[in-house]
């Protein structure tokens, strides 16, 4: 009886990690028909902002830029205030370079990123880190699945490097502008635990797998946060 439960187990990792992986190895081709990716940005249930992501693309090269904004306004005054934009380029699939630039609270944040061939690494000058980081690392970007394959990201906004772990918690289906998913849930927390509650990663994702699409983010700092999909084409 023991036996038998134990392939069943056995059976239902292997089931889920060879999916993960097939995932993992093409995961930009999931996105090769989208152009436009919308998301909007939720406080406390109100809609602050938006995270949009546009898709180009030429023989083997793909860049998708990225514009986020949103503003907290507490009794008519903000106090908090982003507006931001980016770019991932990739060649053959890989990326090959990443350039932003972010005002938070008018305080300038930023990262250049270059992949060099000679070491297999990237060169990053950010606002918060420079040096290297190796090449298996992602910028962490809602648009993209990969994230939650990833041992590490780097921060879009200011270029620091951070180790996490990504936990598969289980099967839902959610409802969310006026559509069903049935959804995969995952937790992405920091790997440090040590880190101050305000460095740390945090996040549920859910994720369709069929679509390839993150439909909804959520995290809670000074309020609760949300990221859900309101639209692709």
């Amino acid at each position: 009886m023991k036996t038998s439960k134990l392939i069943i187990r056995i059976s239902l990792i292997i089931i889920f990690f060879l999916s993960f992986t097939t995932i993992s190895k093409a995961h930009l081709a999931h996105y090769k028909d989208i152009n436009k990716i919308e998301m909007e940005i939720i406080r406390n249930g109100k809609v602050i902002g938006y995270n949009f992501y546009f898709f180009k693309r030429s023989k083997d090269e793909l860049i998708v830029t990225n514009q986020i904004y949103f503003k907290v306004k507490i009794l008519g005054a903000t106090v908090f205030k982003v507006e931001g934009y980016g770019e991932e380029k990739y060649l053959n699939e890989k990326l090959i370079s990443y350039n932003s630039k972010t005002l938070q609270n008018d305080k300038e944040k930023y990262v250049n990123l270059v992949f060099n061939e000679n070491d297999d690494n990237f060169n990053i000058k950010g606002s918060s880190y420079t040096g290297k980081a190796l090449s298996n690392n992602i910028i962490g970007s809602w648009w993209n699945h990969k994230i939650l394959q990833a041992s590490s990201q780097i921060s879009p906004i200011s270029g620091s490097i951070k180790e996490q772990v990504v936990t598969f918690v289980g099967k839902k289906k959610i409802e969310q502008n006026g559509q069903i998913y049935l959804v995969d849930h995952f937790k992405l927390r920091s790997k440090d635990t040590s880190l101050p509650k305000d460095k740390r990663l945090d996040f549920d994702i859910w994720l369709d797998k069929k679509n390839s699409m993150i439909i909804k983010v959520s995290y809670s700092r000074m309020g609760n946060w949300e990221y859900r999909l309101k639209n692709f084409e």
